[in-house]
């Protein structure tokens, strides 16, 4: 027993002592404890087990830290538990007793050293292990030391980078055993940038090995490397802070080019959405020269007929979910196709020649239309979910990319491209155009144009309709959907060219990618009031707009 005694001593003037043999032996138990079989009570000795937990019951923030460095380091089998409890401050302790207690999930208290249920102890009698800055931060590093064994790859991931960035050497040690066991690649990468990140910031290591390291993190790239680097070289001097220095102006370099590339992208995806907003309206507007102003109606309809779909199948045959915006771009298409023929033939064909008085007429319709809604829906938000494969999102080199808005660019190229081969190749595409180039000399050839007019309408308010089935995985599907896009929608066609596809589609993506330049510098608001302002400059020089198409609009 005096034997004992004397070893546990020893290894405890060695830990206080923080020596570079005690950091490795250290991490050497944390590696026994994690890889052994055996993590039953037996596998600790007693008395070296109550020595980690007597020190959590000291109350003093410098014991608890040196308890989670030990417990760590040791084969405790409650220890994750107890980091667990110590992080939402549910770990106890017995002034008198000096016994350690932690609550489980249902609230009971759990014997630290057993794992065992707590007889007879309340917590009334209990006090809380405290917590301070320095506590918590060892506590972070102990937890992310635990899981770097973990056979969860994405804990051991995580795990990898809270070592990154608590860069602690006791770590390192473990992170090599792990780096040499672990087989998969993005994870090997996460452990070699923690090694990296220790190596480069322990002053006591050599200096080509610090070196080769920030080379390694200068590689990694993000903006956490870049910080740790601006601190590598606020705290050292030399080769290693003009390395450091270099790596994190690299770094910076870089992510500003990237940033260039993310507001590009961001730019396409708003691009595509107002160019499904406003495609159809370039049709009504290009071809009948009416002021749709009902036109963001039949955004809001289509997403309502997407929320329709949704319910049914949520209610007779979840199997069909992923499914749901297949069905509902047809339906979609149909139902507003068939309103915007109703409204053409009912409204609109008697305001031929008189603008104001189609402006005001579709106006007042479009608030006629969120009522009808409001009364059937209701005023609140209605969720529209995502299928499975318009879900997560991947990395693209420093920016990701979402799934929903890259599949929406896709479904606005597709929806383009079949409206392009639509007026192109078809009967009904080129008695359209004709109409739209020269109404009555159309009509004289056979044409019979209130029957296209129809028809136009019908297929731009059926257009509007899918596009609402794409603005339903992005925005909040209520009766003011439309609303969001209508003044928009206008800005595109306009300043595209009245009734030209090509048009819409470039004046669609240079608005949608000069926003997102703009807003960083002059602010949402500010940057869409510019963007107007350029409109209104450039309508004055060019009053057809980017690509100038003759039609009944500009012949009045």
């Amino acid at each position: 027993m005096r034997t004992t005694r004397l070893i546990g001593a020893a290894l405890r003037r060695v830990t206080a002592g923080f020596t570079r043999k005690a950091i490795g032996l250290s991490a050497a138990a944390i590696v026994a404890g994690l890889l052994g079989a055996s993590l039953s009570p037996t596998s600790l000795r007693a008395d070296a087990m109550d020595d980690v937990l007597a020190k959590f019951a000291t109350d003093k923030f410098a014991d608890t830290e040196k308890g989670i460095q030990e417990l760590a380091a040791s084969d405790v089998p409650t220890g994750p538990a107890m980091l667990d409890a110590l992080a939402s401050n549910q770990l106890y302790f017995d002034p008198a007793t000096k016994g350690v207690y932690l609550k489980d999930a249902a609230g009971a208290l759990i014997a630290a050293r057993t794992g065992a249920a707590a007889e007879g102890v309340t917590e009334a009698r209990l006090k809380k292990v405290r917590l301070n800055n320095s506590v918590r931060a060892a506590m972070q590093t102990a937890q992310g030391a635990l899981t770097l064994m973990s056979p969860d790859p994405a804990k051991r991931r995580s795990a990898a980078e809270t070592v990154f960035k608590s860069r602690d050497p006791v770590s390192l040690p473990l992170v090599q055993t792990a780096l040499a066991a672990e087989k998969d690649v993005k994870i090997r990468v996460a452990f070699e940038h923690a090694r990296a990140a220790i190596i480069a910031s322990d002053k006591s290591q050599d200096e080509i090995k610090r070196l080769e390291a920030i080379d390694v993190i200068r590689d990694r790239g993000d903006q956490d490397a870049a910080s740790l680097l601006s601190s590598i070289a606020a705290a050292n001097d030399g080769r290693v802070k003009a390395s450091a220095e270099d790596g994190a102006r690299a770094i910076q370099s870089r992510l500003a080019l990237w940033a260039h590339v993310q507001n590009i992208w961001y730019g396409l995806s708003l691009g595509s959405v107002l160019l499904l907003a406003a495609i159809g309206l370039a049709i009504t507007f290009g071809v009948m020269g009416v002021i749709n102003m009902a036109h963001g109606e039949m955004v809001m309809l289509g997403a309502y007929t997407t929320f329709t779909v949704q319910e049914w199948i949520r209610g007779h045959n979840p199997a069909l979910f992923d499914y749901s915006l297949f069905i509902s771009i047809p339906l979609a298409f149909v139902v507003t196709g068939v309103i915007g023929i109703i409204i053409e033939r009912t409204i609109i064909r008697y305001l031929y020649g008189r603008p104001l008085e189609t402006l005001l007429a579709t106006f007042g319709l479009s608030l006629m239309l969120q009522q009808a809604v409001r009364s059937i829906f209701g005023a609140n938000n209605r969720e529209v979910g995502a299928p499975a494969f318009m879900s997560g999102s991947f990395d693209f080199g420093a920016i990701a990319i979402t799934s929903g808005r890259m599949w929406i660019i896709v479904f606005a190229i597709a929806v383009f491209v079949g409206l392009l081969m639509l007026l192109r190749v078809t009967p009904f595409g080129l008695r359209m155009r004709a109409v739209t180039q020269n109404r009555r000399m159309a009509s004289a050839m056979g044409i019979d144009t209130n029957r296209i007019d129809a028809l136009a309408f019908g297929l731009g308010s059926g257009i509007a309709g899918i596009a609402g089935v794409a603005l339903s995985q992005i925005d909040n599907v209520s009766p003011n959907l439309g609303q969001s896009y209508i003044i928009d929608s206008f800005m595109v066609v306009v300043f595209g060219g009245v009734g030209n596809l090509w048009g819409t589609l470039v004046a669609a993506l240079s608005l949608g990618i000069a926003n997102k330049f703009m807003e960083p510098i002059a602010g949402a608001v500010l940057g869409k009031i510019l963007l107007l302002v350029f409109i209104i400059l450039f309508i004055q020089k060019r009053p057809r707009g980017l690509f100038a198409l003759k039609g009944r609009a500009v012949e009045a």
